[in-house]
Order: C-alpha cells, then structure tokens, then sequence
C-alpha cells in the first residue's frame, strides 16, 4: 500500500503538463543577453552612422547656436598719425585760401610784369694796374617801365647790380631807393665799380674778344620791392633781372655801341 502509493506520487511528479498556446497573445522576440561591445559602433572619422544615415560632421544639432568671434577692438591713432593728418589739412587749407587770393588780385587788379632793359653803357675806367688789378667803373642807363594801371611798386634798399664776363666779376653797385607808380617809366644812371685781381690774362681774353667787334657780357640786378595794391602794400619781394649783353668795346673814354640786349624777369618771396 506504501510502495503503491509512493510510486503513484512520484508518477505525479513527473508528470508533464502541456502549455497552452493563445493564438491573440502579441509574440514576444526572443530576449538575447547583453553582450559587451568591444568596438564603436562608427568609427571615428566615418561619415555614417551604424544604420546608414549621414553624421551630421559639418553642422551644429538643431537649436545649438554657433560661437561668436569677436574681433579686436581698433586700436587708437597714434599722436604721430593725428598730427600729421592736422598738418595735411592745415596745408591744404591754405593752398585753398591762397589760390583764392590770387584769383580776386587776377581778376581785380589784372598784373603785369615790369620790362627792364639796357639802354646805355659808358665806360670810364677799365685798365689793368702794375699788380695785375683790373680796374673798372661802368655807368649803365636802365629803364624801368611798370605797365599796371593799379599797381605801385616800392623798390627799397639793399639791391644790388653787377656787370660779369663770362664768370667774372666786373663790376657792381646798387639801384636807388624810390616809388614807381602806375604806368611809369623811370630811366636810372646806375655807377658800377670792381677790382678783379690777376686779371693779366682776363684782360688779354678781353682784348682778342674784342677784336671780334662782339663782346658778351651778361648783368644781374636783385632787387627788393613792395607791392602796392590801391592802398594795400604788401609783404616785401624780390625782382631778379637777368640781361645779355653785347657790346663792341671796352676801351674807356670811348663811345659803346650795345649790339644786342635782352632782359629776363622774375621774382620770388
């Protein structure tokens, strides 16, 4: 009875049940243990992901903002630069203010530029000494002419007029100190005196020259004027005059042909 009974509660333990299978039930995927990668999924560097689908390498993820760079603030101009660009402007200012001037005096008082010429030469003295000294004293005739009609020109003191021989000094002196007004004409004797040392064989240059019958001879003047505009007198100037002469002789005491003269004229501050 024991035995029976034992061996029937063992058959009841091994007894297998089935399982019932519901056919609505949704199926279940097989569940696979986690695995431990030993590899990225991507490499670095690829330019797709582990599905497929391009890595978004070259732009930010949506909603991040980019980096802004902001550059250096200018740097200051220098004391140098803020100088020199002051001096500029004051430069052309004045340029632009002068050129103005100069364009009321043009149309106003329309300028012209005084004639000078040569008229006379007269030679009282030219001989050489027993040391070799050239001795000469000219007396030259010179005609100022002022051809403006409401200009005055003041010549002051201190010019002064020479007489050269190629490049030697003759002789020189001064032109007087007067007033010259409107459409003048002033004739001026001017005295010219020089010493030139070892002049033995400038002489003997002088002599065969003037066998020639043409002697050149050439004349500076520089002259400091002021200019009068109505009743406005300028700043003081100065008249450079520039003749070429020619002349037949140098004997003293004797009458001098000029066989040609031409004068140059122009002036600076």
């Amino acid at each position: 009875m024991s035995l029976f009974h034992n061996h029937q509660s063992m058959a009841d333990h091994q007894k297998i049940h089935p399982v019932v299978h519901d056919p609505e039930a949704p199926e279940t995927p097989p569940q696979t243990p986690p695995q431990t990668l030993s590899a990225p999924l991507v490499p670095p560097g690829a330019a797709k992901s582990d599905r497929g689908a391009p890595a978004p390498a070259e732009y930010p993820p949506f909603g991040r903002t980019i980096p802004v760079t902001h550059s250096r603030p200018p740097k200051r101009r220098s004391c140098w630069c803020k100088c020199f660009c002051w001096t500029i402007s004051l430069l052309i200012f004045l340029i632009l203010v002068l050129g103005i001037l100069a364009a009321i005096i043009y149309f106003v008082f329309k300028p012209k530029i005084p004639k000078y010429s040569v008229d006379d030469l007269t030679i009282t003295q030219f001989s050489l000494n027993n040391d070799n000294t050239l001795y000469a004293t000219f007396d030259v005739n010179i005609t100022a002419r002022n051809p403006n009609k409401k200009i005055g020109i003041y010549y002051e003191s201190g010019s002064s007029i020479s007489v050269w021989y190629v490049s030697t000094q003759l002789c020189q002196g001064s032109l007087p100190k007067f007033y010259q007004g409107h459409q003048n004409t002033t004739v001026l004797t001017v005295a010219l005196t020089g010493q030139t040392q070892d002049a033995a064989n400038l002489l003997q240059s002088l002599q065969a020259q003037q066998q020639t019958g043409s002697i050149p001879l050439r004349m500076r003047a520089t002259v400091p004027v002021r200019i009068k505009l109505g009743s406005l007198k300028l700043t003081k100037w100065k008249f450079l005059v520039r003749c070429n002469l020619v002349v037949d002789s140098l004997d003293a005491n004797d009458v001098i042909s000029i066989k040609s003269s031409t004068c140059k004229f122009r002036f600076r501050f």
